[in-house]
């Protein structure tokens, strides 16, 4: 497995992840469209959801429109004359509801992250005292289950380590800002020693592996996490080496 290639697919895959998540649209509610009235002198309607686009459409006070999608911190709403365009969360904030006090909204990205279903992330650290970049991918199966894909790669003085493997992750208290997990998975640990060394073989074979570790919601869509892990390679029937690795990163999620 050539894990450097595999590094930079997933990094360019993580890039453009992250601005696919940042463009995917959210519904606003399941429940049928609520009308808001605007109280102030106006709302301002944009032809996308973003200050970059231009404002082609004015709704003066006392009129009302309907929310039918959100993106992120905008709007898409329809107007009274049927006109659709996009509104951002502030102006909206200061609508009123149908049931005459001012609209409020939850915070936004909060939604996002608990709602989060995929997470891609990149980490640094050290595999027996040896430097130890590693990129994961994971996927929620349930709200404090999820499946994570690991590729990792450790660059020593006298070998090189590549390594991949899949978790089963536990979270127990995936809604909180601070939430530690654990897991177990399976993957395969390959050993490259260096062309100088003399008599040296190339180790490839079955690893195991538990990790601890916590996560930090940090804002929007991003997360920092920090992890230990221990490692079990299974060099023969009789021979298992072990190993202890400690990462730190930031993953986004989507």
């Amino acid at each position: 497995m050539n894990v450097p290639r595999v590094v930079r697919s997933v990094a360019c895959a993580l890039a453009l992840g992250a601005v696919a998540g940042l463009a995917s649209p959210v519904f606003a509610a399941d429940a049928p469209r609520e009308r808001l009235t605007v109280a102030d002198p106006y709302l301002e309607v944009h032809t996308g959801p973003g200050r970059g686009y231009p404002v082609f459409h004015v709704v003066e006070r006392a009129d009302w429109v309907e929310i039918e999608l959100r993106r992120t911190d905008w709007y898409k709403i329809r107007t009274s004359d049927g006109k659709v365009g996009w509104v951002v969360r502030q102006q909206l904030e200061r609508t009123i509801a149908e049931a005459g006090g001012q609209k409020t909204f939850r915070d936004v990205a909060l939604d996002d992250y608990l709602k989060r279903k995929l997470e891609m992330g990149a980490g640094y650290g050290r595999f027996k005292k040896e430097p130890m970049l590693k990129l994961w991918m994971g996927y929620r199966l349930s709200d404090t289950l999820s499946l994570e894909g690991t590729v990792a790669q450790v660059q020593g003085v006298f070998s090189g380590t590549d390594l991949w493997h899949f978790n089963l992750i536990s979270e127990p208290w995936s809604d909180k800002r601070w939430s530690p997990f654990f897991g177990v998975g399976i993957g395969k640990f390959k050993n490259i020693p260096n062309q100088s060394l003399v008599g040296a073989q190339l180790t490839n074979v079955n690893l195991a592996n538990g990790t601890i570790g916590l996560r930090y919601y940090l804002t929007d869509r991003f997360v920092l996490r920090t992890d230990y892990t221990f490692y079990t390679a299974f060099l023969s029937d009789a021979r298992y080496g072990e190993y202890r690795a400690v990462t730190a990163g930031l993953s986004f999620f989507f």
